[in-house]
């Protein structure tokens, strides 16, 4: 059993942070465990010097496939040492975090487990409750997001999706970790979407060169309306020209003040059917703390902009834990959200690196508890829109162990980011930082190849992306 458990640690410190334990007690160490096989069973017993919790599992049956046997048992092995440990914690805490022990990013996984087993309603969000402590309301909407996506065309190896970064903003938002600069004077966006382009048009047949259709597609960011109108209707006629006939297709117009009518025309006109206008906060005092230079007001103009242009799924994107904010505050942001009425809602739940919290080192943030109210507020909202959830995903360091969630109206669930999500999808992610995937269903693992994210290493080295996705789909170069 032990040599499954050589590199855990970091996994049990994910555990100890869901209670608010610091890392240092690591460096004692506080915790010490033993683990052993016996009797057809794992064993594991956890200690803190005063208090031990024990634990054990059945072992996984035989299987002829070697590598299978092992990574099911190591699995299992895994799971019970961070079981462990969790059950010691909450006795000598009384915390119980809301997802109970679950770390990883994707909880429905474990819902798709319980269905998997052939449990439904009930049995299948107990059977969750039971292995890993989430509380029964998670449970309850992990069930719910299982129900909606089931009725989307369901995931086969047969469809891929397409991924187009544009990762420029106008200004960097100081929580933002994603690839993206700022735009400046934009010299670098012409030979950004050259670079772009050819490496479209290199890869626009790996498709139907695998046998496979295309899904869905998704521009994203950055910011792709950072880009100006004759720029991004370009890109759209080169989207339209190299991956025509997707389900979905999705702009991200994520900043309000880089939206005008000719670029929402240009949207209208290239048949996209989906954008995102994401506000993050209606309160102006924290947009300029989080470095947004906008306003409130933008926000609202841009709705209206994109309605008289036809655009009939907006998507808008908030963030529950904001440096500064009160639950007041966000609350005051969700009734905007009723009054503008977005098609679909992401509720974000703030996660920064350590290192981010110097931007915001003067700023007040919301305790877990007033994080878990505004994530309600957001549940709330939503169901006073008429939504359902359709997609979560949780992150490190997020305030209150909470997550992030995604409302939709019934029949306007993005399909791109189900798929994202649960990685059940081929991704072809063309631009600087997008990452494609390969997924490998029968052998329980997904292949990546990664473009670099910085822009300029990007632009000089695109053929060497375009060789990436050749190796992982295996497409000879014509």
């Amino acid at each position: 059993m032990m040599q499954y458990l050589d590199t855990i640690q970091p996994e049990l410190m994910n555990i100890t942070r869901l209670f608010g334990i610091p890392d240092s007690e690591w460096e004692v160490p506080r915790y010490t465990y033993s683990a052993w096989a016996d009797a057809g069973r794992y064993h594991c017993r956890f200690t803190d010097g005063t208090h031990t919790a024990e634990a054990s599992v059945a072992i996984p049956p035989h299987e002829e496939e070697e590598r299978l046997l092992t990574l099911h048992r190591k699995r299992a092995a895994r799971r019970l040492v961070r079981q462990t440990l969790y059950d010691l914690c909450r006795e000598t805490t009384g915390i119980h975090p809301p997802w109970g022990s679950l770390t990883g990013i994707r909880p429905t996984h474990l819902m798709y487990e319980a269905i998997g087993l052939g449990l439904a309603g009930e049995a299948a969000k107990q059977y969750v409750i039971d292995r890993f402590d989430v509380q029964p309301d998670r449970a309850d909407i992990l069930w719910e997001i299982a129900q909606v996506q089931g009725q989307l065309p369901p995931p086969e190896d047969r469809w891929m999706d397409v991924y187009i970064g544009i990762p420029f903003c106008t200004t960097r938002c100081t929580y933002c970790s994603f690839s993206s600069g700022e735009l400046g004077k934009g010299k670098l966006v012409e030979p950004y979407l050259a670079a772009l382009f050819h490496e479209m048009e290199a890869c626009s047949g790996m498709i139907a060169a695998t046998g496979r259709s295309l899904r869905a597609v998704y521009v994203g960011g950055g910011t792709p309306t950072s880009l100006n109108e004759e720029q991004l209707r370009r890109l759209l006629d080169k989207m339209m020209q190299c991956f025509p006939g997707a389900m979905e297709y999705t702009v991200e117009a994520g900043r309000p003040d880089t939206i005008t009518p000719g670029k929402l025309e240009a949207i209208k006109a290239a048949g996209v059917g989906r954008i995102s206008i994401n506000p993050q906060t209606m309160n102006d005092e924290t947009l300029r703390i989080i470095g947004r230079a906008h306003t409130a007001r933008q926000v609202i103009d841009a709705y209206a902009m994109a309605r008289a242009a036809g655009i009939h799924h907006i998507n808008m994107d908030v963030i529950a834990g904001l440096p500064g904010e009160t639950v007041e505050d966000f609350a005051r942001t969700m009734a905007f959200a009723r009054q503008l009425k977005p098609e679909s809602l992401t509720v974000h739940t703030l996660a920064i690196k350590r290192s981010t919290r110097l931007h915001f080192e003067n700023y007040r943030f919301p305790t877990g508890v007033e994080a878990a109210q505004m994530v309600q507020l957001g549940l709330e909202t939503a169901r006073a829109l008429g939504m359902q959830p359709y997609y979560l995903y949780r992150q490190k360091n997020m305030a209150g162990n909470q997550e992030n969630i995604g409302y939709a109206l019934p029949g306007h669930a993005c399909q791109y980011n189900v798929d994202i999500m649960e990685e059940t999808t081929h991704i072809l992610a063309l631009g600087a930082g997008g990452i494609s995937k390969r997924v490998y269903e029968d052998e329980g693992h997904i292949g990546r190849a990664p473009n670099v994210a910085n822009i300029e290493h990007y632009i000089a080295r695109v053929e060497e992306m375009i060789q990436r996705k050749r190796e992982l789909f295996e497409v000879p170069a014509q």
